[in-house]
């Protein structure tokens, strides 16, 4: 049953009360008419609660901007939305484009800094290697628009939309994304399920990751980053791991520090991570599975105008392309072979809220506590 302003209520009973759902929630396809955004597809989501969100088709099918109430969960750069043509592949071009808002998803065959790899594995004799440029091109890609709108199942009625984005060139890799992105009238939060398949006929690299961008208000002063991890370590930062980094600065002229973070997941395989503001009783939050995503990252990027933490569930860790290729750890898809990724995204309002998904963390810590104190007296090896 759908609840709204805190009260259930049927599909019948909405029904006598609006001509058309769109009163209450809706996806809406519109194109954006100005400056380098223009030209550029957009799925307004609204759920009813105040909950909005918007799905830029025409990069990668990523979310941009997100809020409840009017208060931000995403972080939206300078850059602002780029139609998908400005993008600059090469080098560090990627950040002239980047941070148009709360998702953006990076690979679908490279994440990380820009390098140079074999290209053997397409048989063109003419290009032995490849040059990949910062996190890959899958989120400067246009989609086919699949299909949106909403459907009642029951008494719950979902948002949905859906696209497929490909990223292929002659001689070298043919995959798609095909995502669904979905939410419910009356809920505060989205999901988003990935099905990456190599649709060409030679065995080809994947790498994949989800750059959640969190930001003001959400991201502030004296907020918390909530994560249950039995390690963490510094994968780029200048001044190694900065004491008490889940707690959040105000603005300065820091530099950015990146962290690799050894989760601990629920019996499911989920992850839960959140970035909790006690002072505005406001927070955003990810919930991802281990099992997808082995590896997870935080960037803190607490620069002025730039000021933004990633929350980053990754296939692979921090290192490099070449060291995931030495590991073993770089993921190899044969032809017509599927892997499935899946993303919850959303607000936490309240104290009661935030309360309940600090809990749901703090259980997490408890587990592993007991663990190490069992294995310091002989009890786990």
């Amino acid at each position: 049953m759908t609840e709204l302003w805190g009260k259930q209520i049927r599909r019948r009973d909405l029904s006598t009360r609006v001509g058309r759902l769109e009163q209450i929630a809706s996806v809406r396809l519109t194109t954006l008419g100005d400056g380098a955004a223009r030209g550029v597809r957009v799925l307004e989501f609204s759920t009813g609660t105040g909950f909005r969100f918007d799905v830029i088709v025409d990069r990668g099918f990523d979310v941009g901007h997100c809020e409840l109430s009017g208060r931000s969960l995403a972080w939206e750069s300078g850059v602002g939305v780029q139609g998908p043509w400005f993008f600059e592949p090469e080098g560090f071009g990627f950040f002239r484009t980047f941070g148009a808002g709360l998702l953006t998803t990076c690979g679908l065959e490279h994440i990380l800094m820009p390098t140079e790899d074999t290209a053997e594995q397409y048989g063109w004799d003419a290009r032995q290697t490849e040059t990949f440029g910062l996190h890959g091109r899958v989120s400067n890609r246009p989609a086919r628009l699949v299909g949106y709108g909403s459907r009642w199942q029951g008494d719950d009625c979902v948002l949905w939309a859906e696209g497929e984005v490909l990223q292929a060139a002659v001689h070298a890799e043919h995959l798609l994304l095909r995502r669904r992105i979905e939410a419910r009238v009356g809920q505060s939060f989205l999901t988003v399920h990935d099905e990456v398949e190599n649709v060409g006929h030679k065995v080809t690299p994947h790498m994949y990751m989800y750059h959640v961008n969190f930001g003001y208000p959400a991201v502030d002063d004296g907020a918390n980053i909530a994560l249950a991890t039995s390690d963490v370590t510094s994968a780029r930062a200048h001044h190694g791991i900065v004491a008490g980094y889940e707690t959040l600065d105000a603005p300065s002229n820091s530099e950015e520090q990146v962290y690799e973070n050894a989760v601990i997941p629920e019996a499911d395989g989920s992850v839960p991570v959140g970035i909790l503001n006690r002072a505005l009783d406001f927070g955003a939050y990810q919930v991802y599975n281990h099992n997808q995503f082995p590896h997870h990252a935080t960037w803190r990027m607490l620069g002025e105008g730039t000021y933004v933490v990633g929350l980053e569930p990754s296939t692979n860790s921090m290192a490099s392309r070449a060291h995931e290729r030495e590991q073993g750890q770089l993921i190899q898809l044969g032809p017509g072979e599927t892997r499935v990724y899946d993303l919850e995204l959303g607000a936490v309002q309240g104290k009661l809220e935030l309360d309940a998904f600090e809990s749901r963390v703090e259980a997490l810590k408890r587990t592993t506590d007991a663990v190490l104190v069992d294995s310091a007296h002989g009890v786990r090896q």
